[in-house]
């Protein structure tokens, strides 16, 4: 489906003027971001951990949250932790069980639910298997805000509840003794877009600092707080002690004042955010506020990262060495192609439980095993999801489907960890709101991914009457019907929800375009500009540039079945730009079937970002083709 191309205008002459010292390209991604003020500009393209990050203690039940885990930890009562299935839901577990176990917890648990039998968040069996297992005090990671019966069985039991979530509000709030989710209906807290890592890092935080307030005493003197601000603005390794002479290094330690374990409450916290990165990349949450801020420094860790699982993944995917030494900078793209979908694959195609157990490894030999089983798990996933969605667009094209503002896809025997991925794919192809389904069973489960204007987990909200349970984002949703027999019923409700909600949206897909380029001004110095936009993701999404009039000096089908095309082009000048089109030349994703249909000669324009490919030790700047327009 050919793409609308979106130029965003250019900034007024005056704020160009204002950054004479930069390139006006630079000057034009900031405006284009909202950056207009020199404060606005500090903060976004160097967060400080010390002064961007809020007071845990601003949610309205943190209080609450930390004085039940004291309580259960000094009367030696199981804490049971309950995650999710996905990279979220699995990092958010880790990092506060292994909070846990540092404060001196010696009575925790874990539970992780098993996507096809369990489903998303909790459920009554789970409950009674949790209670029977002694547990005392129940704290959901990404998930629970919509587990109202659950909870409240929870507590008929006798056990106590605190919720982490960041999930969608349902209609009616579970009772539990505390609730730690940024949406809460007048939730002080100010930051409404944390993943559930990071909700539960704001739970990790606040029980460090509270222990930290009755178990220690410092008067060491402060550095000066512009001194220091300015110091970690211009190194976050400043700010995380990891400077390259002290990698590895205790942070800030002060001998009077450590953990049970002998660590510093700072080294504690700060060595959490490589997993508190992946969560947030992994889920997809818009990187900008305090979200940015823990990408921004849990990639500095994640680069250094002691986790003996993360290590050993990172080394199964040929992106760090045996000696744990980086190959290249781990950004939000490793995490987002290379971790996260490996951490998934867990929960998607055998248990999450593979994936929680690489996170908190203590030996070598056990990292290494569980590594290289999610790396076989995630090529399973791999070849599965194509498979699903060749099956996927068939069905769609069959139905006569691609005319409808919305696209139902049912699959007999369809695992239920696929539905999601076979849900994007089909939504980026079509660009049309996708609910992917799948009969196991005689149950029906699915998932769903909307396109920009259409709130998907809002359509769901008003027809409930058809769901045994669901949940999700405006962009995202997973559900499960009652029964089959009401399919043909949901999809014709979804199908008028999608008729109203999609009138005023063009379902044309689009791309935006940062600026207009001359090839010969990508060069390294802007490469190295553009790092301090990193990290990149949701709400900060990569520059995008366009490039019009190149000739075509070459086309070469490169990968598997050549389903990229390394294209050869010049532009202004005599200099031979190199470009690589990922799955350009798969007809299936790309019917201009661009392989057979571009030759040497052909005057294009491209839609591109800036990269670099690395091997064998060289790097060069490589230009990744987003989208290809064939002059007439």
């Amino acid at each position: 489906m050919s793409k609308k191309w979106t130029i965003t205008p250019p900034p007024p002459a005056e704020f160009i003027n204002s950054h004479a010292e930069l390139p006006p390209i630079i000057a034009r991604l900031m405006w284009n971001r909202g950056l207009k003020t020199q404060e606005q500009i500090d903060e976004f393209l160097n967060p400080d951990y010390s002064t961007d990050l809020h007071d845990p203690f601003l949610f309205n039940d943190m209080e609450k949250a930390v004085a039940l885990i004291f309580d259960c930890i000094k009367n030696n009562q199981k804490i049971t932790v309950h995650g999710d299935y996905d990279a979220d839901g699995v990092c958010a577990a880790a990092v506060i069980l292994t909070c846990l176990k540092k404060l001196g917890a010696t009575n925790t648990g874990i539970f992780l639910p098993h996507r096809e039998t369990d489903g998303y968040g909790l459920n009554p069996r789970t409950v009674q298997l949790l209670k029977d297992g002694g547990t005392e005090l129940i704290i959901t990671c990404d998930c629970g805000i919509s587990n109202t019966e659950e909870i409240k069985l929870a507590k008929e039991l006798g056990m106590k509840v605190i919720v982490t979530d960041h999930h969608a509000m349902p209609l009616i709030f579970p009772p539990a003794d505390a609730i730690i989710h940024p949406l809460v209906p007048d939730e002080k807290y100010p930051d409404k877009t944390l993943a559930g890592g990071g909700v539960a890092f704001k739970l990790v935080q606040a029980l460090f600092k509270r222990h930290k307030e009755i178990h220690c005493h410092s008067d060491r003197p402060s550095q000066g707080v512009e001194e220091s601000r300015n110091q970690r603005r211009r190194d976050p390794s400043a700010t995380l002690g990891m400077t390259s002479e002290q990698d590895h290094s205790v942070l800030s330690q002060d001998d009077k004042c450590v953990l049970p374990n002998g660590e510093s409450y700072e080294s504690a916290e700060k060595w959490l955010l490589d997993m508190v990165s992946i969560s947030t990349v992994g889920d997809m949450v818009p990187l900008i506020g305090e979200s940015r801020t823990l990408v921004r420094y849990g990639l500095t860790v994640l680069n250094k990262t002691r986790n003996l699982g993360l290590r050993k993944l990172l080394e199964s995917a040929s992106l760090m060495d045996e000696n744990g030494k980086a190959k290249r900078v781990f950004d939000t793209h490793t995490i987002g192609f290379q971790v996260a979908p490996r951490i998934n694959a867990a929960g998607r195609m055998d248990h999450a439980n593979v994936a929680f157990a690489l996170l908190m490894a203590e030996t070598e030999t056990e990292a290494a095993s569980l590594a290289e089983q999610l790396n076989k798990n995630n090529t399973d996933r791999q070849k599965l999801t194509e498979h699903l969605v060749t099956e996927a667009r068939y069905q769609i094209v069959k139905t006569e489907q691609d005319k409808n503002p919305i696209l139902f896809v049912v699959g007999g025997g369809w695992s239920t960890g696929i539905l999601g991925l076979i849900a994007s794919r089909i939504k980026e192809e079509f660009y049309k709101p996708t609910l992917v389904m799948g009969l196991n069973n005689n149950a029906i489960t699915g998932s769903g991914r909307s396109v920009k204007g259409f709130n998907l987990i809002e359509g769901l909200k008003t027809v409930p009457e058809f769901f045994h349970k669901f949940g999700g984002h405006p962009q995202a949703c997973g559900f499960s019907l009652k029964s089959p027999d009401v399919l043909e019923q949901f999809k014709t409700a979804m199908l008028e929800k999608a008729k109203i909600g999609t009138v005023d949206i063009d379902l044309t897909p689009q791309i935006n375009i940062d600026a207009e380029v001359d090839l010969d001004e990508v060069n390294w110095k802007l490469y190295d500009l553009l790092q301090k936009f990193e990290p990149f993701g949701v709400g900060n999404e990569e520059p995008m540039y366009a490039a019009r009039n190149l000739t075509l000096m070459g086309v070469e089908p490169v990968g598997t079945d050549g389903k990229h095309l390394r294209l050869m082009v010049k532009h202004n000048s005599h200099i031979v730009r190199k470009t690589i089109a990922f799955g350009f030349g798969d007809p299936n994703r790309h019917p201009a079937d661009w392989k057979v249909n571009l030759k040497a000669g052909d005057k294009i324009d491209l839609a591109f970002t800036v990269g670099v490919n690395e091997w064998n030790g060289n790097r060069e700047l490589q230009l990744v083709v987003e989208d290809i327009q064939k002059e007439k």
